[in-house]
């Protein structure tokens, strides 16, 4: 069997992540004729009276309001709701700048998001081409396109799963079987996955990745560090640094040490290989 590169699986959490907040806040809540705080405020209310869980009611709010207003709900509209979205710097080239880095060291990086926002929204983003999958909260939509009903909700500890379905090149959020056989050789080692989040939210993920041999990191706005500082004290995660994403950055910096790591242990295995 032919020797293959090993493969480097960074997964990144979306909103106050890569983008600078809500995904929901740059287009969807505007085209309702909203503000972000009336909407995330109807929609809290509607959590607390109903006692339906928060990423379930955010679902159920987005179609509500679409409704009132007389607008149809359909992927295109979604897609189109991604395309405001703005990010945190750098992170338009990240992507390239950092598989050329892990290529030069004959490393294979793939690119995940896994986001308990809206995957339709997701999709319509200028940075969506960048990632091998897409797992975010999905709709079923109609005989006439529009969303009628959540077909995935990820919550927080919904996320960790994809830890797990990525590490064995179980992509398909349907395949409960594959993701839980005994599998004894991972298409990728959780040594050799990182998992980049902003908070809280993040926590169980950043648990995993780390406990398992990969590496978390807690982004943060400038000047914002209180809450990944407590994620670190906590040993929750392995750095925390701004969520700069540009060259020579912090974050590009860390994230280069730890292509060379996954380098230095592949050749090390080699030579375990040969004796």
């Amino acid at each position: 069997m032919p020797n293959r590169k090993p493969i480097c699986a960074i997964l990144y959490d979306f909103d106050s992540t890569l983008a600078t907040t809500d995904m929901q806040n740059f287009g969807f809540i505007p085209r309702m004729g909203m503000t972000p705080a009336e909407f995330w405020a109807r929609t809290g209310e509607f959590s607390k009276k109903t006692g339906c869980e928060k990423i379930l009611s955010y679902l159920f709010m987005m179609n509500e309001v679409a409704r009132e207003k007389g607008i149809k709900m359909d992927k295109a509209f979604l897609a189109d709701c991604g395309k405001d979205i703005k990010f945190f710097p750098g992170v338009t080239t990240w992507f390239s700048r950092i598989n050329q880095y892990a290529a030069e060291r004959g490393i294979l990086v793939e690119h995940y998001i896994v986001s308990s926002g809206n995957k339709e929204i997701l999709e319509g983003c200028s940075i969506a081409k960048e990632f091998k999958e897409i797992y975010g909260c999905e709709y079923i939509f109609d005989e006439n396109g529009e969303a009628v009903w959540p077909k995935f909700a990820i919550n927080y500890t919904q996320k960790t799963q994809y830890f797990f379905r990525i590490s064995k090149g179980v992509e398909n959020q349907n395949d409960d079987d594959s993701v839980n056989e005994k599998t004894p050789v991972r298409r990728i080692p959780y040594s050799n996955m990182v998992y980049i989040g902003d908070g809280l939210t993040d926590v169980p993920s950043m648990i995993i990745v780390k406990s398992n041999g990969g590496k978390s990191i807690a982004v943060y706005p400038r000047g914002k560090e209180e809450k990944a500082g407590t994620l670190q004290a906590d040993g929750r995660i392995n750095y925390a640094c701004v969520a700069d994403y540009s060259k020579d950055s912090s974050l590009e910096k860390i994230m280069k040490l730890i292509l060379q790591g996954i380098e230095i242990n592949e050749s090390l295995k080699v030579h375990e290989n040969n004796g």
